[in-house]
């Protein structure tokens, strides 16, 4: 017999006294306010999505501390050391009276304790003490990154009429003609890191997900016509995965590091759901044909299904018998016309999924998996239908080495491409021939025939320093 061992009834008021002492003393300000500790944070959070090179608006920029110092459009300075009452700033993030604050823009006012942090730094002088390892130039638009060598590469995608091809890079989207000929233009954001990129169904926008790892997730919007940032949108405190959209161009889903699929208003930026259903890191996402379900997949080896309109969670598409899928699950793509679902992660296996279930759920069973695809070697990273449905493709990673593959989507082998050398990390199909690009570690995109595997051209997207 199992027995309980109790707390004497005398120990309970010792654990609420130091309950109450270790929430005060997380509360408690900190008697010296650090700029890249304290202040640094609050404005990557809520600031930076409109205050950015890319979208500066009002003139300010808010992404360094020297240009914290600097003079709004209207001539005024955004914080003036010493002087917290006289710094814009301050100004923008308090209310007047009755009134709410003006910043963020169009979301919750920043907290009584951010607040008087910020207060509080520049009372004491508005110091930088940005340590020497952590202060890197500037890099904008018009200071983009300089690379000694080919960056990995987590993202390709070509737009919806197979004009262009965006390739990931560091702090930017690279736009490449389709056929690799050459670079059109360079996309450069906030986030260190680019995960994900998709154009939109009417191939007006781009969607990026990123972040800096350990410290903020960012969606970028941005307009491919202009090559002008739409929407910025700090998520998290940690790199974000998974952008899809949906099929009329209104919604963006994506996934994240703190184990929910989330979903935003591509307009405006607003959230439209949270589902916090997944015990693990949300890596990939897709609608539903209609776009009344989203599908989303996670290192917690699930594949679950979500109603948009509720976000209630509906079911698990794959099977929850432990053991029946050997390991997490990176990547998702939904069949062009219906709703079936190809996934690929840690058993090497591409796998068809119907969405939606049609029987009762029996332990034991994995009753929506259509079909598996041959295995491949390693963990796959990316996987997605061809434009038309007939066929899949996926890439994979395993020890240094990178393989790409196409089936048919009834399960015949196609093709393995030729010349793949390093780990792959993502893949696209283009939407008028039967051509894949692929890329990953090796920082080299690839463009294969699919139907052969032979190698029409290789390039580096981004340019190297000399």
């Amino acid at each position: 017999m199992i027995r309980l061992r109790l707390l004497p009834f005398a120990c309970l008021p010792l654990l609420l006294v130091n309950s109450v002492v270790a929430q005060e003393k997380k509360d408690k300000l900190p008697d010296t306010i650090s700029y890249y500790k304290d202040v640094r944070p609050i404005i990557q959070q809520h600031c930076q999505g409109c205050h950015q090179p890319a979208k500066a608006q009002g003139g300010y920029v808010m992404t360094g501390h020297a240009d914290l110092l600097k003079l709004t459009v209207n001539n005024v300075a955004g914080i003036v050391p010493g002087k917290p009452a006289d710094s814009e700033f301050v100004k923008q993030i308090v209310g007047e009276k009755d009134t709410k604050p003006k910043m963020p823009k169009g979301k919750d006012p920043l907290s009584e304790r951010d607040v008087t942090i910020i207060k509080n730094w520049i009372s004491q002088g508005a110091k930088d003490d940005t340590p020497a390892s952590a202060r890197l130039l500037a890099v904008d638009a018009e200071h983009p990154p300089t690379y000694q060598g080919a960056p990995v590469i987590n993202g390709v995608a070509f737009n919806p009429d197979g004009t262009l091809l965006a390739v990931t890079g560091y702090h930017e989207v690279l736009l490449h003609l389709a056929d690799g000929s050459g670079l059109v233009a360079r996309l450069v954001g906030v986030s260190e890191r680019v995960q994900s990129l998709a154009f939109s169904p009417d191939g007006k926008w781009l969607a990026v997900t990123g972040g800096n790892p350990g410290r903020f997730g960012e969606v970028q919007i941005w307009d491919v016509a202009k090559r002008k940032l739409k929407l910025s949108l700090p998520i998290t405190f940690d790199t974000i995965y998974g952008a899809s959209w949906s099929s009329d161009s209104k919604y963006i889903s994506f996934g994240c590091a703190d184990n929910s699929l989330r979903a935003i208003d591509a307009e405006t930026g607003k959230q439209v759901l949270f589902q916090g259903g997944h015990s693990d890191w949300v890596l990939d996402t897709v609608f539903s044909v209609k776009g009344t379900h989203l599908i989303s997949v996670s290192r917690d080896r699930s594949m679950k299904l979500t109603e948009f309109a509720t976000a209630r969670l509906e079911d698990n598409i794959t099977s929850i018998t432990p053991g029946a899928l050997k390991g997490g699950l990176q990547a998702v793509d939904r069949h062009p016309t219906k709703d079936e679902l190809l996934i690929g992660g840690a058993d090497g296996t591409p796998k068809l999924y119907q969405m939606f279930r049609t029987k009762d759920r029996k332990i034991g069973d994995d009753f929506n998996n259509i079909r598996n695809y041959g295995t491949m070697p390693g963990r796959i990273f990316a996987v997605k239908f061809s434009p038309d449905g007939t066929r899949v493709v996926a890439g994979t990673s395993f020890d240094g080495k990178g393989e790409v593959r196409v089936f048919e989507t009834t399960g015949k082998p196609v093709s393995t491409l030729k010349g793949i050398n390093g780990p792959i990390y993502a893949v696209a199909y283009h939407p008028k021939a039967a051509i894949v690009a692929s890329a990953g570690f090796e920082g080299v995109v690839h463009l294969n025939d699919a139907t052969t595997g032979a190698l029409i051209r290789d390039f580096v997207p981004v340019p190297l320093k000399k």
